[in-house]
């Protein structure tokens, strides 16, 4: 299996679930159940990746407080590395409050430690002998961002390929320099909704080509619509996968760790995307993004049974 660095930010996700619209200020709105999981779109996805039996190393910025502990001992529990989560009692660790539907949801996030995590402190210890670097949401992390470029020239000169998820950006800026970054990713990994801002076009085939001409295999991920990425100058389509969901919160970030468990092991475009596509679409059967996750048998299983 394969050895990933995952680099990114650590919150506790609080997900309130059944709710039937957006509150408004001044109102008070019922939800149907809640509950409280490890969050984050890089710690679901390495909470996906060693589900899957890859080895991973974890790397992110957490407060001197409960909420730090309860994510640093979420990931030691699933079997992945921590020396590289850095305890910065300067700030408290971040928090999501997840608002769940049946088909969408909507994040606030306390930022926290999040912002703190810079390129220097992914070392070249934590490289070594590794085979990628993942990072995920670039506009939370506004102190690696600067960082990332150089980040990625060391993870390449240390043999690792990189992937990038940019996740969505709360200041509606969609640019931050993400551009710049994009010649020296490997694999990039939108949603419909982020690449089509990153491209200023409402077409998502569109945003597909032109991210792509940027230089990384680019796959974006469209919910109920599956994924799409090119093959050469063919557009490919990957259906998703019918499950009974029950919670959408880290869908995308775990079809990001099948995705990368199948790509890492040799398998094709397509086969990479139907892995992220089922590993995605079997986390929703319960609340939080790693709740449900599934492991590597778990998946063959079901990609045989949906051939």
């Amino acid at each position: 299996m394969s050895t990933v660095v995952v680099a990114g930010e650590m919150n506790v996700d609080l997900i309130l679930t059944g709710i039937d619209g957006l509150p408004a200020f001044g109102t008070e709105q019922l939800a149907r159940g809640a509950s409280q999981v490890p969050g984050s779109s890089s710690m679901i996805c390495a909470l996906g990746l060693a589900r899957l039996g890859d080895t991973v190393r974890f790397i992110g910025r957490a407060g001197d407080d409960e909420r730090g502990r309860y994510c640093a001992a979420a990931l030691r529990d699933a079997g992945v590395d921590t020396r590289g989560v850095i305890i910065d009692p300067a700030h408290e660790t971040g928090l999501t409050v997840a608002l769940s539907g049946a088909s969408d949801r909507a994040l606030v996030t306390f930022p926290g430690a999040i912002a703190e995590l810079r390129g220097a402190d992914v070392s070249d210890d934590m490289l070594q002998g590794a085979t990628h670097l993942h990072v995920s949401s670039y506009y939370l992390q506004e102190k690696l961002q600067g960082d990332l470029g150089s980040l990625c020239t060391r993870a390449h000169a240390a043999g690792l390929t990189v992937s990038l998820d940019p996740g969505f950006d709360p200041r509606a800026a969609w640019d931050a320099g993400l551009r710049d970054v994009l010649p020296s990713v490997d694999i990039f990994l939108p949603n419909a909704v982020e690449a089509c801002a990153l491209a200023g076009t409402d077409d998502v085939e569109a945003a597909l080509r032109a991210l792509s001409g940027f230089g990384p295999r680019v796959v974006v991920k469209h919910g109920r619509e599956g994924c799409l990425a090119l093959d050469g100058e063919h557009i490919v389509h990957v259906p998703s996968f019918a499950v009974d969901a029950v919670d959408t919160t880290g869908a995308g970030d775990n079809f990001n760790a099948g995705f990368l468990h199948a790509w890492l092991r040799g398998e094709s475009l397509v086969a990479s995307m139907r892995w992220g596509a089922a590993c995605g679409a079997l986390s929703t059967r319960a609340l939080g993004g790693t709740s449900a996750q599934a492991g590597e048998d778990e998946v063959r299983a079901w990609l045989g049974a949906h051939a």
